[in-house]
């Protein structure tokens, strides 16, 4: 006995076998306390749960209230029947109870008061039983229905005497009652009635699959209201459910009819046998048998499944198979399931034992999925657990964490620590510790703080510190990337000096530009520069700029032009930090450098330094960019003109020496070049018809006499130019020329051209002559008008006096008397105008 007792304590939680793969939705405990006992003496016969307590009916006919601990309310427990309990019902409020046995008596119970208790005798087997959900009001009619070989209604009528009604008969026994608001559905050999009590009608008899080689002893009708209105049933294999509801007001006035009608939700077949059914969220809870005995001849153990029902099929969403004490022995209507809906537990009841199944609550999810090794979804329920869930997400992330380390997925693990150690700087020195202790400080490098919150300067070095030893690359992405104010940054220089005979030559350049960084960030800017010109590495220009080094890099402006010419000019340009007069002479001696850095200071132009370099200017571009010379010369007056066309003459630029020779004067010279070096008639007509010069057009003309396609191109051209005269009666008669007569026309219509314009110009400037003439006279033959306004220029009187005296009045309007002209035969002009003219000062 002890030994047994032993091994029963040690099974406080009941065993149960699911699939270790599969989340299970059920946690199971054996109800213990004073329900041992009562199983050792007596055995479940039947039970009946309430929120408030539940009640167990015996094989002995007691019914024991206990709470659901399992601790028995001594004072409630009953001795109502001489033989097992069949069934027990228990109102609404949890005042009263009902049961019935095989012994034929209906007891009825108060809780709380005996005034409605009812202990009568039948004189038959009463299998069923079931009391008015209302049954704890005093208007309710106190009605409680019993079930035998009929359907009884007992209701309380005048003077408390009870009242008998029979429901419904001839259907054979009646094994199970289940009564929900004003609807009762009950099982009988021929299958499941429903029964509105209002209206006293039934809605329909559900018939049921034929049981073989088996009857209804041994297979019980399972029936639950899972609400008011809807049916569960389980019956040997198959699942039913039913939804009751109201017919509209236009079937019930054309047809007589009930006023509800039972319509069929879901049927389907599983492969045990049913011992229980209970509703859960949308789900069904169902307690069975497995149909094929053990390999011994005796029963498998119980199973408890969770499905979810279709309309003809249904998809089972877990599955549990129950240890209860003595299950070989026991066959499917040995067990018996009750729940309270509202609280999704479930009890489950065989003749020695009580187990109760409840839902995982977040916390019973996070250890399964800890327990079985599901650390990312325990992590992930962690943090939608809510104020209801005692794990925190530190603590369950650091217990992944050492899982992903123990497994070397070492970049999960990284990412990781962003999720559970957040600010927490404590909690990220420990866990990196634990990285480097593998030496995967690499893994976790990217994803330490380094914001608001930083750790100790030691652990960045231990990162650097790894990096150097195993990832140069590394080392200096991260060199460039990390503020130096996370780590010390002589402790890391000193680091890397001491590790460069370690690496080959390619790393020991990329250790030299870490090294050069971490001078700079040590303010040794002159050390930074030399191995940044030393590499040949442009960001010695940002560094320059950055720290303003613009004295350090006199002696280095030929170093930059070799890293990198373009950065290095914008650089020397950008507000010219550098003055040209240095950067000019430290590039003497690289004439290529030198052009680049002119041509780029003449395209900024500033006044300082406009125009000051053209005449090295001119040497370049003739070295270097011959197409920007002529520009230059044409755009430009500050370069030695003689120079150039020395540069020109020595290069045979031709082009160039034209428009040189041209601006000194030199316009024969210019000429012959276009004419005799680059055959060029066209330019050459420009050229003399822009200078106008008699002797360039003979040079011209002299040139062409002996080619003659040159003597036809002048025909067609000069026309408009010169006189064709000139030219036609110095060509040789004896000359072939090809083209000449479509050339002599051409002249002749532009030489007609010339002459027809000229003749019109002559026209109009003699027309305009004329007339411009005549307004003139006319403007002098007007009178002027003279009134006593008028003052006298030279006695500054006034002009009109009453002596009548002779007046001289100039086209200027200004009148003088005669008589105060005294020189009046010289005088040509007026004397006020000309002596105003005399003040103006000369302008030369």
């Amino acid at each position: 006995m002890d030994s047994e007792k032993k091994k029963e304590d040690s099974q406080s939680q009941c065993n149960y076998d699911v699939d270790n793969e599969i989340e299970p939705r059920l946690k199971f405990l054996r109800l213990r306390n004073d329900v041992n006992n009562i199983l050792q003496k007596d055995a479940a016969s039947c039970i009946a749960v309430h929120p408030k307590f539940l009640c167990l009916g015996s094989h002995w006919g007691a019914i024991h209230i206990l709470d659901h601990q399992g601790n028995s309310i001594e004072s409630k427990s009953l001795q109502a029947h001489s033989v097992a309990v069949n069934q027990i019902s228990i109102d609404e409020n949890g005042d009263f109870i009902a049961s019935c046995s095989n012994d034929g008596r209906v007891f009825i119970y108060g809780l709380y008061s005996t005034e409605n208790n009812h202990n009568m005798s039948t004189g038959r087997w009463v299998k069923s039983i079931a009391i008015d959900p209302k049954y704890y009001k005093s208007g309710s009619g106190r009605k409680f229905i019993v079930g035998d070989d009929k359907l009884v209604l007992y209701e309380k009528t005048f003077l408390s005497r009870m009242k008998p009604t029979i429901l419904w008969e001839a259907e054979g026994s009646v094994y199970s009652i289940s009564w929900a608001g004003h609807f009762v559905a009950w099982a009988s050999d021929n299958g499941v009635r429903i029964y509105d009590l209002n209206s006293r009608v039934s809605l329909g008899l559900i018939k049921c699959m034929k049981v073989t080689e088996a009857s209804a002893e041994q297979f019980r009708c399972n029936m639950r209201w899972s609400d008011d209105r809807t049916l569960l049933i389980g019956w040997v294999d198959t699942v039913r459910i039913f939804k009751i509801k109201k017919r509209s007001e236009r079937d019930l006035i054309n047809n007589e009819c009930t006023e509800f009608i039972v319509e069929p939700v879901s049927t389907f077949q599983v492969n045990f046998y049913i011992s229980g059914i209970a509703p859960l969220e949308n789900q069904l809870v169902l307690l069975g048998c497995l149909k094929e005995l053990s390999e011994n001849g005796k029963s498998q153990r119980p199973t408890l499944h969770i499905v979810e029902p279709k309309y003809q099929d249904y998809n089972i969403i877990c599955a549990n198979s129950l240890s209860l004490r003595g299950y070989e022995e026991y066959n499917c209507n040995d067990y018996h399931l009750d729940c309270l809906v509202e609280e999704n537990r479930f009890f489950i009841v065989s003749p020695k034992d009580i187990v109760v199944a409840s839902l995982y609550n977040v916390n019973d999810r996070v250890q399964w999925l800890l327990n079985h090794g599901k650390f990312e979804v325990a992590l992930e329920v962690v943090q939608a657990g809510g104020k209801d869930c005692k794990h925190s997400v530190t603590d369950v992330g650091r217990i992944y964490l050492d899982h992903l380390l123990n497994c070397k997925k070492y970049d999960a693990a990284g990412k990781l620590c962003l999720t559970i150690l957040g600010q927490n700087k404590k909690l990220w020195e420990e866990e990196v510790y634990k990285f480097a202790k593998v030496h995967q400080l690499r893994t976790i490098s990217a994803y330490l703080p380094r914001g608001d919150v930083t750790l100790d300067s030691h652990i960045y070095e231990m990162v650097l510190y790894e990096y150097l030893k195993l990832d140069p690359i590394g080392f200096l992405q991260l060199i460039k990337e990390w503020s130096p104010k996370l780590y010390t940054v002589t402790a890391v220089i000193n680091m890397v000096l001491g590790h460069f005979s370690v690496h080959n030559s390619d790393s020991q350049n990329v250790l030299l530009e870490a090294l050069a960084i971490l001078y700079g960030h040590d303010g040794k800017y002159d050390k930074a520069l030399a191995m940044y010109l030393k590499l040949k590495h442009k960001d010695v220009f940002q560094l320059i700029q950055k720290h303003k080094l613009y004295d350090s890099v006199y002696d280095m402006i030929e170093g930059l032009m070799d890293l990198d010419s373009e950065k290095a000019i914008q650089f020397f340009l950008e507000k010219e930090k550098v003055s040209p007069e240095i950067i000019v002479e430290k590039l003497k001696n690289n004439q290529y450098y030198l052009y680049l850095y002119l041509d780029a200071l003449d395209k900024k132009d500033t006044k300082n330094t406009k125009g000051k370099y053209h005449g090295l200017l001119v040497s370049l571009y003739a070295n270097f960019s011959r197409k920007k010379l002529l520009p230059l010369l044409k755009r430009s007056d500050n370069y030695p003109i003689q120079q150039a066309l020395d540069i020109c003459y020595q290069k045979q630029f031709y082009p160039e020496m034209v428009y040189l020779l041209g601006r000194i004067g030199n316009t024969l010279q210019a000429l012959q070049l276009m004419t005799r070096k680059l055959n060029d008639l066209e330019s050459a007509i420009i050229f003399c018809q822009e200078h106008d010069d008699e002797e360039l057009w003979n040079d011209l003309i002299l040139y062409s006499l002996d080619k003659p396609d040159a003597i036809t191109f002048l025909l067609k051209k000069i026309g408009t130019y010169l006189d064709p005269q000139l030219m036609v009666e110095r060509i040789d008669s004896n000359l072939e020329i090809p083209g000449l007569k479509k050339a002599l026309v051409k002249m002749m219509r532009d030489y007609t051209l010339q002459v027809s314009i000229q003749e019109g110009c002559k026209k109009i400037l003699s027309n305009d002559y004329f007339k411009l003439h005549h307004r003139l006279v006319r403007s002098h033959q007007k009178g002027i008008l003279v009134d006593d306004e008028h003052m006298c220029g030279a006695c500054h009187r006034k002009i009109i006096i009453r002596e009548p005296k002779n007046l001289i009045v100039f086209n200027c309007k200004h009148s003088f008397h005669e008589e105060c002209l005294t020189n009046l035969q010289i005088i040509e002009n007026c004397t006020i105008c000309i002596h105003q003219k005399n003040k103006q000062p000369s302008k030369i």
